[in-house]
């Protein structure tokens, strides 16, 4: 029966721990400290000393981190979801009940009420713009009057 040194029992067990918390996570979180730390197993296996463990274990980490760290960032970089609504900002919409910057309204654009906030008052009857969309409300501006001739 092999007798394992105790540098090899630690490397054993961070290795399994950084390849569960991998695992858990999803995140990539450890996955180059799980390979860092196989790697150094390999030369605690081979009776390397502790600092040469330790330097195995710093260089692969890095190393790795450094050569997935572009894939890692297309992975799990958030792209956003367009949407149908998103056509709607710059349109024109009319307001239906009065807006105030501490209470939302209701306008009414192509058709449909939407609920809407804004930080300037809008009265009933105006107009306003469509400047965001934020969940199922409108963040609109008002429309700047102009002069008639």
């Amino acid at each position: 029966m092999p007798v394992f040194s105790e540098s090899t029992i630690i490397w054993i067990a961070l290795t399994a721990l950084f390849f569960i918390v991998e695992g858990a996570t999803f995140n990539l979180i450890s996955i180059w400290f799980a390979l860092g730390s196989l790697a150094a197993l390999i030369a605690s296996a081979m009776d390397a000393s502790t600092v040469v463990q330790l330097t195995v274990f710093t260089a692969v980490s890095f190393i790795t981190l450094l050569l997935t760290r572009p894939l890692v960032r297309k992975i799990t970089r958030q792209k956003k979801v367009a949407t149908n609504s998103d056509r709607n900002i710059g349109k024109t919409a009319k307001v239906l009940s009065d807006i105030f910057p501490d209470a939302p309204g209701r306008v009414r654009l192509d058709g449909v009420d939407w609920a809407a906030r804004s930080q300037h008052t809008l009265q009933a009857g105006s107009l306003c713009t469509v400047c965001a969309i934020e969940s199922t409300t409108l963040v609109v501006e008002p429309q700047p009057v102009t002069a008639q001739e």
